[in-house]
């Protein structure tokens, strides 16, 4: 079982399952994160949604390109978190089964390809309360 984080499940909801792959990237004392777009704007772990076919290392390689403009090195997988959830951009409710890996930021390419994403540098001790999604934040905070 793992755990959840979030919104309760609703059982007369239909969710549709959405799995995906997020990355706590180090560097020094600071960690890197994607500031999202939206009413509030959000800090995340960069990552998001595995294509249908797309496997989920790749996947992760991608979503961190498009969040941050940054490539990493050495993804190692920490573990996995469900969060019941809507979904506005696909009008969607969703049950997001969330694979969480560390890896080292490697190389900027050039700024966030994917509107609305900004890649910001924090201070890894104030992550935990900054970032805007509780398992995220769970993860962060068991690596201090």
């Amino acid at each position: 079982m793992i755990p959840r984080y979030g919104e309760s499940y609703k059982a007369d909801m239909r969710y549709t399952p959405r799995p995906g792959a997020y990355v706590i990237l180090p560097r020094g004392d600071d960690l890197l994160l994607t500031l999202q777009d939206g009413d509030p704007p959000e800090l995340q772990l960069p990552g998001g949604g595995i294509d249908p076919g797309e496997h989920v290392l790749p996947a992760l390689h991608r979503e961190v390109l498009e969040e941050t403009g940054w490539t990493m090195t050495a993804p190692r997988r920490l573990g996995a978190f469900r969060r019941f959830t809507y979904m506005p951009e696909y009008d969607l409710w969703a049950e997001k089964i969330c694979a969480i890996y560390i890896a080292q930021p490697a190389l900027r390419i050039g700024p966030p390809s994917e509107a609305g994403h900004e890649a910001v540098w924090v201070p890894a001790q104030h992550a935990p309360s900054l970032l805007a999604n509780a398992g995220d934040a769970a993860f962060v905070a068991k690596l201090r």
